[in-house]
């Protein structure tokens, strides 16, 4: 059986069990999935004394779980963050799905091959980004308020990363992508840079929505790309992991995406 958890502070919030009980029911796999408030410096106690066999993360763990996994993907190495725990033979076992989020994102919106792409933020979401886009993109921007995260972004991306100040920039204009991946309402600084954009704009965030920059960007009738689907996609490569069957990704993202959405506000 699928004893199974997300673990962050706060989680609350959190639509992952709402998706993963739907995932799993129509498998027709018996599992239980909840949330967990666990916050920073404790996974490592929570995991030497939990029943469960199948943890996701989200912030403030992802970094800290490759410290307490016996094992540790190949990926989650290289982006420095992992967010899927799994328990096999007793040992712990991390790896990452929010690179395959993205992938998976980009793909079902027409996005295979690009120029240029603009990350604004330089954490665990960012490195996920550039991992992924350096995949398509022949050019990486981030834009970050912290240099010392710059050699983790590095290892992070397959294409050399160009990096920006913290300051208003035409290139959101230019970039054929551009991907906020910044918390809250931070990235709310660069909405004075937007004007008559051409690319794409991913937001990480889903709620609450519209955030200020992808109302803007939406209506300068440009596509736009919600949190949604990156947590939608990489929840549907955990739910895969944790049960070791293929599913049916276009099927179960529709369905997920509907009651998710008559979740949110």
């Amino acid at each position: 059986m699928i004893n199974a958890a997300v673990l962050g502070s706060p989680i609350a919030h959190s639509l992952s069990p709402l998706l993963h009980s739907l995932a799993y029911e129509y498998l027709g796999v018996t599992a239980r999935y909840e949330a967990v408030e666990v916050k920073a410096g404790a996974l490592s106690d929570f995991i030497s004394t939990t029943d469960r066999n199948c943890l996701s993360l989200t912030m403030p763990l992802k970094e800290e779980a490759l410290k307490v996994a016996a094992v540790v993907s190949d990926i989650a190495t290289r982006i420095s963050s992992g967010n899927t725990l799994s328990l096999r033979d007793n040992i712990w076992k991390l790896t990452s799905t929010d690179v395959l989020g993205f992938d998976f994102s980009l793909k079902m919106h027409g996005l295979n091959q690009v120029d240029s792409v603009l990350i604004i933020g330089g954490g665990a979401t960012a490195r996920a980004a550039a991992a992924s886009v350096s995949q398509i993109a022949k050019n990486v921007c981030v834009i970050s308020r912290n240099p010392d995260r710059e050699p983790a972004l590095n290892q992070a991306s397959l294409v050399d990363v160009t990096y920006l100040p913290w300051k208003l920039t035409d290139q959101i204009n230019t970039a054929d992508l551009v991907i906020n991946t910044t918390p809250d309402r931070a990235a709310d600084f660069f909405v004075p840079s937007i004007e008559n954009p051409k690319g794409t704009f991913f937001e990480v965030l889903y709620n609450p929505w519209p955030t200020a920059m992808s109302k803007v960007w939406s209506d300068s009738k440009n596509q736009v790309i919600d949190g949604l689907d990156l947590l939608i996609h990489q929840g549907i490569s955990q739910v895969e992991i944790f049960t070791d069957l293929s599913v049916d990704r276009g099927l179960l993202y529709a369905k997920m995406r509907e009651v998710a959405s008559l979740r949110l506000p």
